[in-house]
């Protein structure tokens, strides 16, 4: 399994744009095969940042997601209306039973 996260901060202006993209993409990335969990979270600190958390079955299936052309549209708003954002980490773990 493996865990994505990153984060990126709106700015006044474009926070509504950005977060109806996001959520959008959370709705669409459930459905794809391999997809575990895939949320977005606004930040209670900074509430012009929201922060992914994702769950994926494998690498196979989040290589996939990430060759969706909605993936691809999505990260195109996200250099639109984003005033920073930050790397998106892939971290494997290991499933315990």
């Amino acid at each position: 399994m493996l865990i994505v996260t990153g984060s990126v901060t709106a700015r006044t202006d474009t926070f509504e744009a950005l977060l109806e993209a996001a959520l959008a993409h959370v709705a669409r990335s459930r459905t794809e095969p391999g997809c575990l969990i895939h949320s977005v979270h606004v930040d209670c600190e900074d509430p012009m940042r929201l922060f992914f958390y994702e769950e994926w079955a494998d690498r196979p299936a989040l290589d996939a997601h990430f060759a969706v052309p909605g993936s691809g549209e999505f990260m195109a708003a996200v250099r639109e209306l984003a005033q920073a954002s930050t790397r998106v980490r892939i971290l494997p773990v290991e499933a315990r039973v």
